[in-house]
């Protein structure tokens, strides 16, 4: 299976976890009114795997290519992840108009999973999909007992 992939530069894998990061930045540098998501995490060890996770994902996708890949071309799976991206710029507008809702907080955790995953898919990155497995699954038990529960 090894054999199927290439060290190699992804810049549309750079962009997209870039694109995904700078409304992180952008809240981490500026407080909302109803800002839950700066209380202290209660689940530490977790919260861990999840970065561990999302560092190894995001550097298979960054850094390894499929030999049996073309370059990237609009398909069902980039127009996925567009799709899932403006949702979760959707679910970063709405929370820093002060909607901290269940449902806009799972779409926080979910949304660029969901991008990743589509973006993964689009450049048959299987390898990718292990790591951003995991760190979905913690982020989104993350997301519900540190906001939700």
């Amino acid at each position: 299976m090894l054999k199927k992939y290439k060290f190699g530069f992804e810049p549309w894998a750079v962009v997209l976890f870039l694109a995904i990061m700078a409304p992180n930045i952008y809240w981490f540098a500026n407080p909302t009114a109803n800002d839950v998501l700066r209380r202290e995490s209660v689940t530490p060890c977790l919260d861990l795997i999840a970065s561990i996770c999302q560092v190894v994902m995001v550097t298979v996708l960054c850094l390894l290519k499929r030999r049996d890949v073309s370059k990237i071309k609009l398909s069902k799976n980039i127009i996925f992840m567009i799709t899932s991206y403006i949702l979760y710029i959707v679910s970063w507008l709405l929370y820093f108009s002060g909607n901290a809702s269940a449902v806009v907080i799972l779409a926080l955790c979910i949304t660029p999973c969901l991008a990743f995953a589509f973006y993964a898919f689009d450049r048959k990155n299987y390898l990718a999909l292990f790591p951003l497995g995991v760190f979905c699954i913690c982020h989104v038990v993350f997301g519900i007992v540190n906001f939700i529960a």
